[in-house]
């Protein structure tokens, strides 16, 4: 195998597909990246069994073939060569020559049987969305997809697609985050996109309502065609959670809040709390303001704002860091808090609308607390 490239191009390349490379692997080429030269393009792929990040780049092919390099050792040397063209070269045993300028290095391959194949998607069931409203959608309910793999299906984010809505669902057993847009398909389907997964892809897709993102899902895999990028990731198996069932269907109160103050407010709390100090905040809604307590061991804080809250005031308690992690994934400056009682979820939504909508469970409060 031989080959010329733009050194700022394959670095560009490989830098994307090392995301899917596995960091320690009992088979060696999961821990490299697999080149395979294709006419006039080198083909680039990383995968590690359960994501796969494949792409191409225009280069100059001399001689075909392929070969499996260590991605860590293979992007410091591509990363620290001097001028703007590579030259790669690949014998028969393996040995890859990569000069640049006056550089030269030589280092072992491996061999690219070892390296497995990657999943073949075959449906005509594809969308096609704008890449800025699905990163927008994804990193809104990310924030509520579980750390814990006692209930896998929560260890992801539920896709909907219907024929005139898209929908993003994410529920970790303490909260819920919700997304819903509107599209055009020909087709109904659901599946469930590993939180890895949508942590890659949203680093691959642009701030951009012109360009699109095509997927493409059939009952084990799921493929995103973003920026000449291929990701191919295994979906989880399972029945995802009836999240319906937690929204409450009428509250008592509706109250109008800014969504910088609840942050700031929640983030004053914080100072007392770690993960070896614990303890609720106190949110008492009333009197035409929201009030924010908290007690620990090391101190105590309180902190309030103006609000359209209700006269008889109504004391919830909640996670900090939940509420942290809530009102920084709005969107907009403004939400409408729905309360009922200190025992039932309070709803977060848009000032206008429905297109998202996250549901904090209340903690039961102590009298110590």
């Amino acid at each position: 195998m031989k080959f010329k490239c733009n050194r700022e191009i394959l670095l560009d390349a490989i830098s994307k597909v090392s995301r899917a490379v596995a960091l320690r692997s009992t088979i060696a080429a999961l821990e490299g990246i697999y080149f395979r030269t294709e006419e006039s393009s080198l083909f680039i792929c990383g995968y590690n069994l359960e994501l796969g990040i494949s792409t191409k780049i225009l280069s100059n092919i001399y001689e075909e073939g392929s070969v499996v390099l260590s991605s860590k050792l293979f992007c410091e040397i591509v990363r620290k060569m001097p001028g703007q063209e590579l030259e790669i070269t690949c014998s028969e045993n393996l040995i890859t020559t990569i000069r640049s300028s006056e550089s030269e290095y030589s280092i072992i391959g491996i061999s690219p049987s070892d390296f497995p194949e990657l999943p073949v998607i075959e449906s005509d069931r594809r969308i096609s969305i704008s890449q800025g409203m699905l990163k927008s959608m994804i990193s809104q309910t990310l924030f509520a997809v579980s750390d814990n793999d006692s209930r896998p299906v929560c260890t992801g984010s539920l896709f909907e697609l219907s024929e005139d809505k898209i929908r993003i669902v994410s529920v970790d057993g303490f909260r819920l985050a919700m997304r819903t847009e509107p599209i055009t398909s020909t087709f109904s389907t659901s599946f469930i996109v590993p939180k890895k997964t949508l942590e890659e892809i949203i680093k691959l897709m642009e701030d951009n309502d012109e360009k699109r993102v095509e997927i493409c899902a059939t009952r084990r895999h799921i493929e995103f065609n973003i920026n000449g990028c291929t990701i191919i990731s295994r979906l989880i198996e399972g029945e995802f959670l009836d999240y319906n069932n937690a929204i409450p269907v009428s509250n008592n109160t509706e109250i109008r809040v800014s969504t910088r103050r609840m942050i700031e407010a929640s983030e004053r709390m914080s100072l007392l709390i770690s993960d070896a100090i614990k303890s609720p905040v106190r949110c008492v809604f009333g009197n035409g303001e929201i009030t924010f307590n908290c007690r620990t061991a090391i101190g105590s804080a309180t902190d309030k704002f103006s609000a359209d809250a209700p006269n008889e005031p109504v004391e919830i308690g909640f996670n900090n860091r939940y509420l942290v992690d809530a009102f920084r994934a709005v969107s907009s400056d403004e939400v409408r808090l729905i309360i009922g009682s200190p025992v039932n979820p309070v709803k977060v939504l848009p000032p206008d609308g429905e297109s998202f909508l996250f549901l904090l469970l209340p903690v039961r409060l102590q009298k110590n607390d």
